[in-house]
């Protein structure tokens, strides 16, 4: 099975890094479909730890060629850094390994001046956003006057776009929000220097990918976030500017739906996220706390502390139906080792009666609702060493069998530490299955 798209199905955070980096290795092509440099992929090679915010997963693996689609909003500075610190710890980054869509867009400073300014602003109404400028980017994405990396690597068609949005620009973020101005003059010396030095990664990429497609090759598709932060389908407004749901793999890359093979979704086994909005199953106790230490539950990207609670089934039931997801990954599932019991929210209680298990994904819909629960035996095993199904708990495998039955998805593989080898296996993404096999079917 050639082409296999991961996606997040929580709100984001869900681990998708290591499990990308695991099926990299079989990859011809590894494609990043969306988002910038607000979300960090970590991968934990022996006793090194990376993260990556714009680069693929796939560029640890000599094997694989690594492309950033066109709906991916790229920082240069940003991206030149990762690249440069690849390049210093001998993992060379080369037009060999590394293409960049010529359709992508550009993170400007305005952007993210506008992106902090506009924070600051709303104060105790604030969305959470990084301040690292997506969101304005795609914002100018969609009214047609963003900068593209084709725009960049021109230098005079560069100066001539930049030129025409700069003083409206400046005046938004004077006259309007109260922030300091954008250097013209620096920006253009600046940025003119980046586009020089990625010029030679960059190409059209849906022929590149789809020519690798015919040809049989693996092909893998990534994003950044989780469903739940899909500016359509997630907790609106407290959401991600951009599609991090199935959608954004095929408009990010310029690959028809009917090409990807194989969805697999990345859902932890509990549930976290960052930033404000409602979280039905979120912990303030301690048991939030131990799973925000066991599970080093602390941004790649920001730092910050992540939210943490229960596993919401009612999410992840929402993510299989919007995705079409045909497997999934749980992750993280170590962590849950000493908690006892165990909670999986089935569905909500409404305020003001009756109970549902379909997720409402309006923020003022959710804050209103109590979660339905069930209650699983814990186990106090450590399993970081498990790598086949038969070493888990009983207690683990009952916990993995009931998501499989209330998800109706098999299950591929279980996260049961944070290393490359800290996974056990079940189903091969990567190869068509003669036929889905029945949820629970190997964890009794």
């Amino acid at each position: 099975m050639p082409s296999l798209a991961v996606i997040g199905t929580q709100w984001g955070d869900e681990g998708k890094g290591k499990i990308v980096d695991h099926y990299s290795s079989r990859a011809r092509l590894v494609v990043r479909v969306q988002g910038g440099n607000n979300a960090g992929h970590t991968v934990l090679v022996g006793n090194r730890k990376l993260v990556l915010h714009l680069l693929p997963s796939g560029i640890l693996h000599k094997g694989a060629r690594c492309i950033i689609g066109n709906g991916v909003v790229i920082d240069p500075a940003v991206l030149l850094e990762e690249m440069a610190n690849l390049d210093a710890a001998g993992d060379m980054v080369s037009p060999e390994n590394l293409v960049i869509s010529h359709a992508a867009h550009i993170i400007m400073p305005y952007h993210k001046a506008i992106d902090a300014a506009r924070e600051a602003k709303r104060g105790k109404n604030a969305i959470g956003t990084t301040g690292r400028g997506i969101g304005p980017a795609y914002e100018d994405k969609v009214c047609r006057v963003g900068i593209r990396v084709a725009d960049l690597v021109d230098g005079v068609l560069f100066k001539s776009k930049f030129e025409q949005v700069i003083k409206e620009k400046n005046d938004y973020l004077t006259k309007v929000l109260g922030a300091p101005p954008v250097d013209a003059k620096e920006t253009i010396e600046k940025y003119s220097e980046y586009g020089e030095k990625i010029k030679p990664f960059v190409e059209n990429i849906s022929p590149l990918i789809q020519r690798e497609m015919s040809r049989g090759a693996n092909v893998l598709f990534e994003g950044a976030q989780g469903t739940m932060l899909d500016i359509d389908h997630g907790t609106y407004p407290f959401v991600t500017s951009s599609h991090p749901s199935i959608g954004g793999v095929c408009s990010g890359s310029g690959v028809p739906c009917g090409k990807i093979d194989h969805v697999l979704g990345i859902c932890k086994a509990y549930t976290t996220r960052v930033g404000g909005g409602p979280f039905p199953t979120e912990l303030k106790d301690d048991i939030g706390k131990k799973l925000r230490d066991a599970g080093a539950e602390y941004g790649a990207t920001t730092g910050r502390p992540r939210r943490c609670g229960w596993l919401d089934a009612v999410v992840l039931r929402y993510s299989v139906m919007i995705n079409g997801l045909t497997s999934l990954a749980i992750t993280k599932l170590d962590v849950l080792t000493g908690i006892n019991p165990l909670r999986i929210c089935t569905g909500y209680h409404r305020e003001g009666g009756g109970h549902f298990g379909e997720f409402d994904f309006r923020p003022e819909a959710l804050e209103k609702v109590t979660p339905i629960y069930e209650e699983l035996p814990g186990w106090n095993e450590d399993i970081s060493k498990v790598r086949e199904i038969a070493g888990l708990p009983d207690q683990a495998r009952r916990y993995l069998r009931r998501i499989e039955e209330i998800a109706d998805v098999p299950i591929a593989a279980v996260g049961v530490g944070p290393g490359r080898e800290e996974t056990v296996h079940v189903l091969d993404p990567f190869q068509p299955q003669e036929e889905t096999p029945p949820a629970g079917r190997i964890w009794y």
